[in-house]
């Protein structure tokens, strides 16, 4: 499939994005968001339905999507916007096929950004179960949330973090994320509650500090504290803090340990105070990565052990350590990196994963 690198304007063009929910349901019901956006964007008209392999649509499950009973809407300037509920019925890790229509201008440039299939411009090809001449295209992201009506009682756990929980490095359209490979073993645990994961990461984004969006502490009732059925969050933010701050590049603002710790403490009574519990992470090693440096490290090192011995979460997952070197643990081990030393790749995700006791995480 052709890869597109270009940086055009997406025009009349249909953009479809593969997703994968975590638990079954009766119906689902999608989020938009233009909430990034300074001008109103018009939605011409969307589909969903179930997704095969290669992403194609399975025949009979297309849907169209309406908003307040209408096919197509506008979403205003900053705002997001609901979907009518959508009686699809979904068992857990099955994929969606979402198709959007947009009529008008999508600027490629965006705080956010995923490798989406795109056909156009040549009009609404939603309904079509294969795209015709799709290629590949780092899109905004317009689609932010898809809610489950569960079978089963329901929990969710919020992965708050950067391009590392959004599972940057991962093949693409695969489901080898990290919160991906989460998601499949709380699938596997048997009982009647069920986990959902929702994947709250943004490549770029900083705990303090504006990048690629707003910063944790400005977008946790947002992403966090407004999720229906949340019960936990796990926390793996401030890597791009430390790096950007101490970058050999260009350093700006140097950041603490201590102003981390003290937004973290803010993020942890934010969530208590909604009953929420709060699962700290470790950042995983960076050694040799582009912004890598003494006093970087220095900062991650003090974060961690903090992290690790302070109490103040309610439980820990030491991704750190789950993918160190074990010979230069201040380096990411080589069979799970991607090749920039900080990303892990598919092997490395399943190994972060795999470091989480998901009683940890259920309480349970």
């Amino acid at each position: 499939m052709p890869v597109d690198t270009g940086t055009g304007d997406l025009v009349n063009a249909t953009i479809r994005q593969v997703v994968r929910v975590s638990v079954a349901g009766s119906a689902v019901r999608l989020r938009l968001s233009n909430e990034g956006g300074v001008d109103v964007l018009a939605i011409g008209a969307m589909h969903v339905g179930l997704a095969g392999p290669d992403g194609s649509v399975l025949p009979g499950t297309d849907h169209i999507v309406t908003f307040a009973g209408l096919p197509g809407t506008n979403i205003p300037a900053g705002a997001p916007l609901l979907s009518d509920p959508i009686m699809l019925p979904v068992k857990a890790l099955d994929r969606l096929a979402i198709s959007l229509y947009a009529p008008g201008r999508l600027p490629v440039r965006n705080v956010r950004a995923l490798w989406q299939y795109v056909a156009g411009p040549s009009g609404d090809s939603g309904a079509m179960p294969v795209l015709s001449k799709v290629r590949l295209v780092n899109a905004p992201v317009i689609l932010t949330q898809v809610e489950v009506a569960p079978t089963q009682p329901t929990s969710v756990v919020v992965a708050l973090g950067d391009s590392i929980t959004e599972g940057y490095g991962s093949t693409n359209n695969a489901f080898r994320g990290w919160t991906d490979r989460l998601a499949e073993r709380l699938a596997a645990r048997p009982g009647r509650q069920r986990w959902a994961v929702l994947n709250a990461g943004i490549g770029g984004n900083r705990l303090l500090g504006y990048g690629a969006g707003p910063n944790a502490l400005a977008r946790f009732d947002r992403d966090v504290l407004s999720v229906p059925g949340v019960k936990a969050v796990i926390l793996l933010e401030g890597i791009n803090d430390i790096g950007r701050s101490f970058s050999p590049r260009g350093a700006s603002d140097p950041v603490t340990a201590d102003a981390l710790i003290a937004a973290d403490k803010q993020i942890i009574e934010r969530a208590h105070e909604q009953g929420i519990r709060v699962i700290g992470a470790t950042l995983t090693p960076y050694k040799n990565a582009g912004y890598a440096s003494e006093q970087g490290e220095a900062v991650r090192q003090a974060l961690n052990n903090w992290i690790r011995s302070s109490g103040a979460f309610d439980g820990v997952i030491d991704f750190a350590s789950s993918v160190a070197d074990k010979t230069d643990p201040l380096a990411i081990a080589s069979v799970f990196n991607d090749g920039d030393k900080l990303h892990p790749n598919d092997a490395g995700y399943k190994a972060m994963a795999d470091a989480a006791d998901l009683q940890v995480i259920t309480g349970m």
